[in-house]
């Protein structure tokens, strides 16, 4: 069987009337770069299925889950072991949410929950100066839209990692922890369809917690700045084996 250069670390399954609309996570992903899922190896971690060997000539993607870091779950542990791996051979790493906060877990950071609660809809990203000549974010402006869902946070970073973005809820938007492995908490491979559907599933949830879901689902914006990042990474490191297809497919 031929190795695909890019792996989709997947951690969790999206709940059922999501996928029945919009396919499941790494279709989403499969999107946002604009390849086909047949340039892509998905390994469902959470469903027991055993990672390749770190291969710095390969890259990985790391999802989101509706799991929680702090619960060290088995699959979950047994990734994170792996994380640490892969970065001691400087394997190109992209984590996203759940991924994010794994990655910073892994490396010696902490994780839990956030104590402002959820953040969730469009919100509005700020780059530092340190972001200024970070190869992944120079095509952004200072600050730009992102889609985010999350309850949990990166609460202390690993030693030598660096922040480059935050929000108004959470300090550690992206964080930096070499140079080819990276992290966002926000959803890149969310377009504003899924995010605003998300919204409508978690609406009992967001209320309970005060927050009026009406008012975040019509805050809802394209964010394509968030996407081409995850573009940017896929293109550096994978492109010369990707099929890419033309960026309207991915908007």
């Amino acid at each position: 069987m031929e190795q695909k250069s890019l792996i989709i670390i997947q951690v969790g399954t999206a709940p059922e009337p999501l996928r029945d609309v919009h396919g499941d996570i790494p279709d989403w992903f499969c999107q946002a770069i604009g390849c086909s899922p047949d340039d892509v190896d998905v390994v469902r971690v959470f469903e027991g299925e055993t990672l390749p060997p770190p291969d710095v000539s390969r890259a990985a993607i790391i999802t989101g889950s509706w799991a929680m870091v702090s619960d060290r779950l088995p699959w979950s542990e047994k990734t994170a072991e792996w994380i640490r791996d892969a970065v001691a051979v400087d394997m190109p790493l992209f984590g996203v949410c759940y991924g994010h906060q794994l990655m910073a877990w892994a490396l010696g950071g902490d994780v839990e929950y956030h104590p402002k609660g959820r953040e969730a809809g469009t919100q509005t990203v700020y780059l530092n100066a340190a972001a200024v000549n970070d190869p992944l974010l120079s095509h952004l402006p200072a600050t730009f839209p992102a889609h985010l869902t999350h309850r949990q946070t990166v609460t202390r970073l690993p030693e030598g990692a660096s922040v480059l973005a935050s929000s108004l809820h959470d300090n550690h938007q992206i964080v930096r922890y070499g140079p080819r492995a990276v992290s966002v908490q926000f959803h890149p491979e969310m377009t504003p369809e899924i995010a605003t559907d998300l919204l409508r599933l978690n609406r009992a949830n967001i209320e309970k917690e005060g927050v009026d879901a009406d008012s975040l689902v019509a805050g809802v914006l394209p964010a394509p700045g968030a996407a081409e990042i995850l573009r940017r990474f896929v293109r550096d490191v994978t492109a010369r084996k990707l099929v890419v297809l033309s960026p309207d497919v991915a908007q």
